[in-house]
């Protein structure tokens, strides 16, 4: 079985987050990127599967600017047999994404996409839900766990009342949760041997996808800052903060 797990460049979860001071996004100068934490979840997933015996390669795909490399050759580092860029400097959108994926798909015919849930940068939560739908798939998201079959894999998805537990008919696309499992670092000896496996680079042309973004952003700003709080002496002046000041009774 063939797993493809897509991956994105993001900035590191330990930045703190500037906006541009006019405002038109996020200021990327000399700020540390690195590999979305719930892509790298699913790598983790899918490099276990392979160790397993369950798996018979590991296929990791990015696409955005040529800096991604490092990130696929990080993945590549914790397990993945192999990468695919999808170099392109446009602004991607979820929809664009799951087009680049699906012709991915088409190509490489893999029985299971394994993704992160959403980019800690973007938050849109879209993309392997609108691959799934491109391919006619079987989808289930937000996984906590995953029990590998011959034809399907059960899955374990954290929903509001607690845990839903699916049967998923392959081929199919999960995304990954935090509780899915923990990634393991990538030893030194395993960063010296990404450096020599296969990374095929392509553009969004080569695949017959128009990756021009359908959005656009037209301001960019920091959320308010959070007042300090108050000590109320008694319920008559809490009552009264809440109406006249907080104004939600």
């Amino acid at each position: 079985m063939k797993i493809l797990v897509p991956i994105k460049r993001v900035v590191d979860y330990n930045v703190n987050v500037r906006v541009k001071a006019d405002g038109s996004g996020v200021d990327l100068a000399n700020v540390k990127m690195s590999m979305n934490p719930f892509d790298e979840i699913a790598v983790e997933e899918a490099v276990r599967l392979k160790e397993a015996g369950i798996a018979t390669e590991v296929v990791v795909v990015s696409a955005g600017v040529g800096a991604a490399q490092e990130t696929l050759r990080t993945a590549m580092a914790i397990g993945a047999d192999r990468g695919i860029l999808v170099e392109t400097d446009a602004d991607l959108q979820p929809l664009a994404v799951a087009k680049l994926l699906k012709a991915i798909v088409d190509k490489e015919a893999p029985k299971l996409v394994i993704a992160g849930k959403q980019a800690i940068d973007d938050d849109a939560n879209q993309t392997g839900q609108v691959l799934a739908a491109l391919l006619g798939w079987a989808q289930a998201t937000f996984i906590s766990k995953l029990v590998p079959g011959t034809d399907e894999i059960t899955v374990t998805r954290e929903i509001d009342g607690g845990l839903e537990k699916l049967a998923v008919k392959l081929p199919a696309v999960v995304t990954v949760d935090l509780r899915l499992n923990e990634p393991r670092y990538a030893t030194l000896p395993n960063i010296m041997k990404a450096k020599k496996k296969p990374l095929e680079t392509m553009k969004p042309a080569d695949l017959g996808v128009d990756a021009a973004p359908r959005l656009t952003t037209l301001r960019v700003v920091e959320p308010p800052k959070r007042s300090a709080g108050i000590i109320v002496a008694d319920v008559g002046q809490l009552v009264d903060k809440l109406k006249n000041v907080a104004k939600v009774i």
